[in-house]
């Protein structure tokens, strides 16, 4: 698989993981707030990628990113605007919901990036592989074979682990769904710190990220909730240009539609997040 790869080697010490951004600044500021308070280097704060998204200051955000000096991931929206693509590559189906937004929120993020944006995105590996404790650990946006590649904690795990193989990985860092979620089976670990940009469909504003750490030198890893500055975020969205329905999940914590979740997951809406 043609795919650039960054090798970091053994990391130590607490570890930072989070992803789709979605160029929700005020989320960004406030984890990065969170990382200093932690005394997390930003060697080892690592995105799973989808800096850019559905919120309105994709070129703040990336600059603030780039000015953190975190380490990320391309997502497939990375991916698409780096090649001046004509939509998010998100995988969407056709006609729905979700394609429609992306129609408003896509054009408006790709009019807004600058060409040094654009210059750092295109910087971005497509993984990460890194050992912390005893593991081996490989960032994936969706899964190693499909960037695009939607995996819930109710997808089968015979489909987590061919991931596994081809990584030769303990550890499997995942992003794209939008849920924090994690999977163990066979000594095998899929996480998925969840996003920082959007709520997880669980009723609440406040976001997603986890942190690693390694006492003892064992591997050990918790989901954690961000609380920012949502108002804001929501009210910058309502800009006419991008959809109104996502301004208001950012305030409500409701998806506007579950259309790419799973029936476990779709079930959840509302009800918090099973950890």
């Amino acid at each position: 698989m043609d795919q650039k790869i960054a090798h970091l080697g053994k990391i130590t010490g607490k570890t930072l993981l989070f992803g789709g951004v979605y160029s929700n600044l005020q989320a960004v500021e406030a984890l990065k707030q969170i990382a200093e308070k932690e005394h997390i280097a930003p060697e080892n704060c690592i995105c799973t990628g989808d800096i850019v998204g559905y919120c309105a200051q994709p070129e703040e955000t990336v600059q603030l990113f780039k000015l953190w000096g975190a380490k990320s991931i391309v997502g497939n929206v990375e991916i698409q605007l780096r090649e001046n693509a004509d939509d998010c590559g998100c995988d969407f189906r056709e006609g729905s919901r979700c394609d429609g937004f992306s129609l408003l929120w896509y054009p408006f993020a790709q009019s807004k990036l600058s060409e040094s944006s654009l210059d750092f995105l295109k910087t971005l590996p497509n993984n990460i592989n890194f050992k912390y404790a005893d593991k081996e650990v490989s960032v994936v946006h969706g899964s190693y074979f499909n960037v695009s590649e939607f995996i819930f904690k109710s997808t089968d795990w015979a489909i987590k682990k061919p991931n596994f193989e081809a990584t030769n990985s303990d550890v499997i860092i995942a992003g794209h769904c939008g849920l924090p979620f994690h999977h163990q089976e066979e000594n095998k670990l899929w996480l998925n710190p969840g996003v920082i940009g959007m709520p997880a469909n669980d009723g609440s504003p406040d976001v997603w990220y986890a942190i690693l750490e390694d006492s003892n030198d064992l591997f050990n890893f918790t989901h954690h909730t961000l609380k920012y500055n949502y108002k804001l975020t929501s009210k910058l969205m309502q800009n006419g240009l991008l959809p109104e329905e996502y301004s208001r999940t950012i305030v409500t914590g409701i998806w506007d539609n579950t259309e790419i979740l799973p029936p476990f997951e779709s079930g959840l809406q509302g009800f918090g997040i099973q950890l």
